[in-house]
C-alpha cells in the first residue's frame, strides 16, 4: 500500500506527462501482479467504485476528531478536497497501530475496500475507523481517494497504457485493446496485459473508440472538401455493436455493456450474415428522424425493458464505421474502404441504419449544413478524412466535430457555493433563475465559462450581497445576469421549473442587462417544445 501511495504522491507532484509515465513504468516494472492489477484498476478507472457515501465519512470524521460538522465543512471549503480534509482532521494512529498499517495493495483492496460494498452502515463505520486507526495521514488520504472513486491525479487511461506498454515492450494500441471492455483486476488479467503473445479474446471484446477533436481551426485550412467524409453528429449513445460467433454485444463508449436495454437492436444484429463489429450511435428514432436525447434516457441503464417502452421510445443503431468483418480487423484500412464494406454489409438488413453521408462542394456549403443541424435534431457535423485509419483515442487531425451553435438564455444569478480543488475558497458554483409570474424560478446550475478575473469579481459580489445562507449555499441579491449556453433540454419532474439542461455553462456575463431583462420560464419551455418537437 505504501508503494502505491508513494506512486500517487509522485504523480500528484508533477504536471509533466513524461515524468508521470516514467513513475508508473517504474512502479509496474517492480510490483507483483497481485498488486499491480489493482493499481491499473485505480489509475485507469477499471473496477474500483465508490463504496461509502461522503456524508457518512464526514459524520464519522467529525466524531473521531471532535470537530463540529460546520467546522469540518469550513475546513473543506479551505482545503478544497474532501479526501485530503478528512485525512488531515482524523487523529494520527499510535506508533504500534501504524506499524501494523502497511498491507500489500491487493490485501488492502480485498479486505478494506471491497467488503464495504456489502456491509451495513454499522459495519462500514467499524471498518473505516479501524483503517483510520492503522494508517498515517498519507495512507488515510489514499484510502479516501480509493473508496470514493476519486483518484484524480492527472493521469489518463492513455498514460497508464503507455507505461504498461513500455514495461511489456508492446505497442500501446495492443495494450489499450486488451484493457478495453469487461477487464477485471487479477494477477492473471495483469499478466495477460503484458504477455508477448495475444491470448484468445472473449467474443464480446470491443475495440478502443476513436474520437473526434473539436474543430478550432478555419475549415479552409483542411484542404479540399472532397478529401473528407461528412456525417451528421448524432445526439445519442456512442456504442460498438458486435456480432461474433452467433452472439450480439453492445458496448457504450464508457465500456459498459448495454445490450439488455436495447433488445430490438440485438435481434436485428442477430440476422447478420457475416460476423462484424460496427461503430455507431444508439438513437431514439421515429418517422425517419432522431428524437431528443431526453427520450432515449428512459432506456438507459435498464436490465429489462417493459413492453410499454417499445412504442414510447423506439430505438435504432445508426452505424457509421466497420471495425471488423468475418474475423478480420479492418481498422487499418482507409475510411473510404471501410465505408464501402459497411454499405455492402448492411445492404438488405432491417433494424440497423446506415449513417448517411452529407454532401457539400465547398466549405461554405458545409457551414450551411452545420447551421441547419438543430432543425434536423442533430448536433452538427463530423468531418473524417477519407484516408484515415481507425485509431483508438483522440488523435488531432483525422477527425473533427463541428458543432452547431448552442442554445442560449439570459438568467439571473441567485445562489453561489464554493468550489473545490484549485477553486477552493472561491464561490464558483452558481444557480441561475428566470422569471415566472413575477418570481425568479431556479432553472439550472453552472460552474464553467468565466475567466479567473470574472470569477474573482463574482466571488466578491456574492460575499457582499448575501441575503441568506443554507449550509454552504449563499442566496444573493438577484442583480447579475449571465448568458447560459447549453446543448439541449428536457422535461424534468425533479426540478421545480419542470426542465433540465444538458451541459450548461456561462457563455458571457451580460453586464449590459438588468435582472428584469432576463428570460422567462415560458420562453424556456417554448424552446423545450422546439427542441423536442413537442
Amino acid at each position: 500500500m505504501k508503494r502505491f501511495t508513494d506512486l500517487y504522491l509522485s504523480l500528484d507532484a508533477t504536471t509533466k506527462t513524461n515524468d508521470k509515465v516514467a513513475a508508473m513504468r517504474d512502479y509496474f516494472a517492480t510490483t507483483p501482479p497481485r498488486d499491480a492489477c489493482w493499481a491499473v484498476a485505480a489509475l485507469a478507472g477499471k473496477g474500483i467504485t465508490r463504496t461509502v457515501r461522503s456524508a457518512l465519512l464526514r459524520k464519522w470524521a467529525a466524531e473521531a476528531s471532535g470537530y463540529e460538522p460546520w467546522l469540518l465543512d469550513a475546513c473543506y471549503g479551505v482545503v478544497g478536497d474532501l479526501s485530503e480534509t478528512l485525512a488531515l482532521i482524523v487523529p494520527d494512529p499510535t506508533a504500534q497501530d501504524r506499524a501494523e498499517g502497511d498491507e500489500p495493495l491487493h490485501v488492502f483492496v480485498e479486505q478494506r475496500l471491497q467488503p464495504l460494498a456489502i456491509l451495513d452502515e454499522a459495519g462500514q463505520k467499524k471498518l473505516v475507523l479501524d483503517t483510520w486507526r492503522r494508517y498515517d495521514r498519507e495512507g488515510r488520504l489514499m484510502f479516501h481517494k480509493l473508496l470514493r472513486g476519486a483518484l484524480r491525479v492527472g493521469v489518463s487511461r492513455g498514460l497508464v497504457v503507455r507505461a504498461i506498454a513500455e514495461v511489456a515492450g508492446l505497442d500501446a494500441a495492443v495494450v489499450d485493446h486488451r484493457l478495453t471492455g469487461r477487464w477485471r483486476p487479477s494477477a492473471e488479467a495483469y499478466a495477460a496485459l503484458l504477455a508477448r503473445e495475444q491470448a484468445a479474446d472473449a467474443p464480446g471484446k470491443p475495440y478502443p473508440f476513436m474520437l473526434a477533436s473539436q474543430l478550432d481551426i478555419e475549415p479552409d485550412t483542411l484542404g479540399p472538401v472532397a478529401d473528407w467524409q461528412l456525417e451528421w453528429k448524432w445526439d445519442g449513445i456512442r456504442a460498438q455493436l458486435i456480432y461474433r460467433r452467433g452472439q450480439v454485444y453492445i458496448w457504450s463508449r464508457g465500456e459498459e455493456s448495454v445490450a439488455d436495454g436495447f433488445p430490438e437492436v440485438v435481434a436485428a444484429a442477430a440476422t447478420l450474415k457475416p460476423d462484424a463489429v460496427f461503430d455507431g450511435e444508439l438513437l431514439a428514432w421515429e418517422d425517419g428522424r432522431p428524437l431528443a436525447f431526453g427520450v432515449l434516457q428512459k432506456r438507459i441503464g435498464r436490465k429489462r425493458v417493459e413492453l410499454s417502452l417499445f412504442p414510447e421510445v423506439p430505438v435504432v443503431f445508426m452505424a457509421y464505421d466497420l471495425l471488423e468483418l468475418d474475423g478480420r480487423d479492418t481498422r487499418g484500412q482507409a475510411l473510404a474502404e471501410r465505408r464501402a464494406l459497411l454499405e455492402s454489409t448492411l445492404a438488405g438488413t432491417t433494424g440497423l441504419e446506415l449513417s448517411p453521408r452529407v454532401s457539400a462542394e465547398h466549405w461554405r456549403d458545409v457551414s450551411a449544413r452545420v447551421g441547419s443541424a438543430r432543425e434536423r435534431g442533430v448536433e452538427g457535423l463530423v468531418l473524417k478524412r477519407r484516408d484515415s485509419v481507425y485509431a483508438g483515442g483522440r488523435a488531432r487531425g483525422p477527425w473533427w466535430k463541428w458543432k452547431a451553435d448552442p442554445y442560449t438564455i439570459d438568467a439571473v444569478l441567485v445562489q453561489g457555493q464554493q468550489g473545490s480543488g484549485r477553486r477552493a475558497g472561491l464561490y464558483t458554483s452558481y444557480t441561475f433563475a428566470v422569471w415566472d409570474n413575477g418570481e425568479l424560478v431556479p432553472v439550472t446550475k453552472a460552474y464553467s465559462g468565466l475567466s479567473n478575473d470574472e470569477i474573482e469579481r463574482v466571488d466578491r459580489y456574492i460575499r457582499k450581497h448575501t441575503v441568506a445562507r443554507h449550509g454552504p449555499v449563499r442566496v444573493v441579491e438577484p442583480d447579475l445576469v449571465f448568458e447560459i449556453a447549453f446543448e439541449g433540454l428536457q422535461e424534468s419532474t425533479r426540478h421545480k421549473s419542470g426542465v433540465a439542461f444538458r451541459f450548461p455553462r456561462m457563455s458571457r456575463w451580460r453586464e449590459d442587462k438588468q435582472a428584469k431583462d432576463a428570460d422567462t420560464l415560458a420562453s424556456v419551455k417554448q424552446l423545450l417544445r422546439a427542441h423536442t418537437g413537442g
